[in-house]
């Protein structure tokens, strides 16, 4: 077995797998696949499937994500996520004030954002920055990235407006998974503990062989998680998170300018152009729009677009409620990490708010058509294509009703993250698109903004603007490439094809069963070398003594 099988991290290196699905394999067509929901990439096109709607962006994990009003009119004595059609219809005649989420997947609509509103106001206030300069910032997308880098700069006590493409917030997605590395972010951004309670974390990480068996296991995982990192690991539902973030972003005075498509950037002004005409200048455009991000597009002159990875995703979420069989009720409710690896594919499994929901995505060689961005499955074919693994996995595809297949994408790695004039810089998916694999694409997007808007607080002058940029690139480009790669060796490490390689991984699985782990190990989610690179990331910390060492503007120490 290779090294790169195993978890050894690097900091420079190629880019990974090719993405060629691997022989032979249990699952029909030789799947190849992909792991996790934190940074899938779909394909914009239309033969025979979806297009990539004009006014449709992927956030930083991988989701599509509408804006639909703002505010926080929902009562928090009802059930948040249940709340009827006519009875939104109510509330948005009532106020012009009000936020809802519409979850095209549960095909539920959620009101959740005055309860989240509510609970982030239990976080101990998280203090302004007093700066001696304001900058007018304009960020370029609601993602994840975006919303971050809102909240961190507004923190900094900058003037921030985000302009966004779509005119609603929905979900086309499911779950996420934030680990330490990000939770202690939203910790002191103050909107962790509200978000908590409508997370699931979970008390174990078990890698199963596609056929049920154990070749991992790690217990009292969140106890330990908390111990080593001083933040928790958590599973959330996207729509908690974004709702989170974004009532975050509007406490700070944060402003949003939705409905206005990005088509174009000045370089040297800084000013964005909008589709509608409108022509806007700031201090500093964060570009944060996603991987199809027409930010990059205008930077790099339309050269490097995204590119298929060989991969897609069938994503589902089961509602604890529809579930009758006391073993999975039982899977569900408990929350635990479960993920099942196999020949060129492997399945992550995980329960969301609470226990009351359970998230799974099955990772397989993409088989959609040129220019499909997603469609319509079929759950049949899905179902086959699995039917020789564990049969617990089976019995919840079973309950399985419709399913969407998406092709995941990725991009080559950017030279050079801030624009030569230092007025403009890139955030997330827009700079380092990440595969699932390793659930880091969320989790980096909320660095990238925590570090970016730290670095903005520690300026006393504005024309120190481009060397704030550039030392933020100096943080977090090498991280994020290589946070890339990584990824790519986790997928060639779970989807060997059975032989000698798959038998020699097995065997170093299963000699840690039970003991102490040793790097290197084939599971970078608890390898002993990766983990704690991954998890221990500590950004306050990293702009803290990067700056007492070189500061960004004199007076900043």
């Amino acid at each position: 077995m290779s090294e790169d099988s195993c978890c050894t991290k690097s900091e420079t290196g190629g880019e990974g797998s090719s993405g060629k699905p691997m022989e032979p394999s249990p699952v029909d067509n030789g799947i190849n696949s992909s792991g996790e929901v934190e940074g899938e990439h779909d394909e914009k096109g239309d033969k025979g499937g979806d297009k990539v709607d004009e006014n449709e962006f992927s956030s930083d994990d991988g989701s599509d994500m509408f804006f639909e009003n703002d505010g926080n009119e929902c009562s928090t004595s009802e059930d948040p996520f249940e709340v009827s059609h006519d009875e939104i219809k109510e509330r948005l005649e009532r106020s012009d004030n009000q936020c809802v989420y519409v979850d095209t997947t549960s095909k539920t609509v959620v009101a959740c954002l005055d309860l989240l509103h509510r609970l982030s106001r239990l976080e101990k206030e998280v203090p302004r920055s007093n700066t001696a300069v304001e900058l007018d910032i304009i960020v370029v997308g609601a993602g994840l990235s975006g919303l971050g880098a809102a909240i961190a700069s507004a923190l900094s006590g900058h003037r921030v407006t985000v302009y966004e493409s779509a005119t609603e917030l929905r979900e086309i997605g499911a779950g996420l998974q934030l680990t330490p590395n990000s939770t202690k972010i939203l910790q002191r951004w103050g909107v962790a503990e509200g978000l908590l309670k409508v997370a699931a974390e979970p008390t174990s990480l078990i890698v199963h062989r596609y056929t049920g068996k154990i070749l991992a296991q790690e217990d009292d995982f969140d106890k330990k998680i908390r111990a080593r990192y001083g933040a928790p690991f958590i599973d959330v539902h996207r729509v908690d998170l974004q709702m989170a973030l974004y009532a975050r972003a509007k406490e700070l005075g944060v402003k949003f300018e939705l409905g206005q498509k990005i088509v174009d950037v000045d370089f040297g002004a800084p000013e964005i152009s909008t589709a509608s005409g409108h022509k806007v200048r700031a201090d500093l455009i964060v570009a944060a729009d996603g991987i199809w991000s027409q930010c990059r597009a205008c930077f790099t002159k339309n050269s490097d677009p995204p590119k298929p990875t060989g991969d897609l995703a069938y994503r589902l979420v089961i509602d604890l409620d529809k579930v009758t069989d006391d073993d999975l009720r039982l899977w569900i409710s408990k929350p635990k990490v479960h993920f099942w690896i196999g020949p060129g594919a492997h399945v992550v499994g995980y329960s969301l708010r609470g226990g009351n929901q359970y998230n799974i995505v099955l990772l397989v060689p993409d088989d959609l058509p040129q220019g499909v961005s997603r469609q319509e499955g079929s759950v049949k074919e899905m179902k086959e294509l699995f039917r020789n693994w564990d049969p617990t996995l089976n019995r919840f595809l079973d309950l399985v009703d419709g399913v969407e297949k998406w092709k995941l994408m990725h991009r080559s790695e950017l030279p050079s993250w801030v624009n030569d004039e230092g007025n403009f810089v890139f955030v997330g998916d827009a700079c380092h698109p990440m595969l699932p694999y390793l659930a880091q694409g969320a989790n980096s997007a909320i660095e990238d903004g925590a570090v970016l808007g730290l670095l903005l607080g520690a300026l006393s002058r504005q024309e120190d603007l481009p060397k704030a940029l550039m030392r933020y690139q100096q943080l977090r480009k090498v991280r994020g490439d290589s946070i890339v790669k990584e990824t790519f060796k986790q997928r060639d490490s779970f989807h060997m094809p059975d032989g000698p390689e798959q038998e020699a991984r097995d065997a170093i699985f299963l000699s840690q069963l039970g003991k102490e782990l040793r790097a290197p190990f084939p599971s970078r989610w608890t390898c002993p070398e990766v983990q704690p690179w991954l998890y221990g990331y500590d950004a306050f910390k990293e702009v803290e003594e990067s700056i007492k060492t070189d500061p960004i503007s004199k007076g900043t120490l």
